[in-house]
């Protein structure tokens, strides 16, 4: 696709050539600033074959995203405690809420974090795990999965997967448990999901996936009709995706779990996306995947929501009002 003139004037109207799409006056003033944010430019990516560039490539990207990371650890404050362990080999942060209902007590969170597929491990699945366990009140894991270039694909997968079993192991019910994975981690959990039961594990009880990026052979309606519009992911992953697969077949539901057979049994699961979102036709295409399949599971979608939705915004606090319903719904 020809690469068009990509302009943002001072009230968020976006400008794609002679294309003009304005901040709709409805959304929330924290969410219409969200969209009116300039756009953080990006290098151009190392050759894959070079291992020692893409280390230094990441470790860049990770260090950019830390005010961000202290921003959330602000936003946890106090509400909740987090050590970091490894676990069954693979490094996991544990987040407990000073604060738990008693109906929240025994229930596990596994967060997997995203980050296309090669970023934001360390201090960013730390804070995730802060975050979410003061969010939802109960005990969460954050699994720090291993990462290309040096552990590509099935490191990620399997490393979730060994931090499940230890849970089960640990004594955590599965009815009592739930996944959910955001970006990258709405790839990583289910695809981590079908590989435990495939492997004959008991799965949990539900699963959140928030603005999944559960295709990675990219196929859907909204890489093009939303490329350059969405503000936070404008443009697909080709290369973050090469490195991770590594030559493996993008279509292999441990992959791509879009793919995957679902009426083997999965967990009810709730979607979230927008109507900015370049991973928009991910989420349809899945909450389709598993209807069919006869899986309970739930599509939301905010208006003019880019990638990861709207941080901080009143819209963020409606999203985690329905999960929070989705789980006591699911959830024994």
């Amino acid at each position: 696709m020809a690469d068009i003139t990509v302009s943002l004037d001072a009230d968020g109207t976006l400008n794609l050539g002679p294309r003009r799409i304005p901040v709709p006056a409805h959304l929330s003033p924290e969410a219409r600033q969200y969209l009116a944010m300039p756009r953080m430019g990006l290098p151009a990516h190392p050759p894959l074959a070079d291992k020692a560039a893409w280390r230094q490539y990441i470790a860049e990207r990770n260090a950019a995203m830390h005010p961000y990371t202290e921003r959330m650890l602000t936003q946890a404050g106090d509400r909740a405690t987090v050590t970091t362990e490894t676990l069954s080999g693979v490094v996991v942060h544990i987040a407990r809420p000073r604060v738990m209902p008693e109906h929240h007590r025994g229930r596990l969170h596994v967060s997997v974090h995203g980050g296309g597929l090669v970023y934001l491990a360390g201090d960013y699945a730390r804070a995730e795990a802060a975050v979410n366990a003061a969010q939802f009140q109960c005990e969460t894991w954050s699994v720090d999965y291993r990462v290309p270039p040096d552990h590509p694909y099935p490191a990620a997968v399997d490393d979730v997967i060994a931090a499940w079993r230890h849970a089960l192991a640990a004594g955590f019910a599965p009815g009592r448990a739930f996944f959910s994975g955001s970006s990258a981690g709405g790839c990583l959990a289910p695809a981590a999901l079908l590989k435990a039961r495939d492997q004959g594990l008991p799965l949990p009880g539900a699963v959140v996936l928030l603005t999944p990026e559960c295709d990675l052979t990219e196929s859907g309606d909204s890489f093009h009709t939303l490329r350059e519009v969405d503000n936070v992911l404008p443009r697909p992953l080709p290369a973050e995706i090469a490195l991770y697969a590594n030559g493996a077949d993008l279509r292999h539901p441990y992959l791509s779990p879009l793919f995957g057979d679902f009426g083997a049994g999965f967990p009810p699961t709730l979607i979230q996306s927008g109507t900015r979102d370049l991973f928009l036709s991910n989420s349809v295409r899945m909450h389709r995947a598993l209807r069919r399949a006869g899986v309970p599971a739930q599509l939301h979608v905010w208006e003019a929501a880019p990638h990861g939705g709207f941080p901080g915004a009143p819209e963020a606090g409606e999203v985690r009002e329905e999960i929070l319903h989705f789980l006591q719904h699911h959830l024994r």
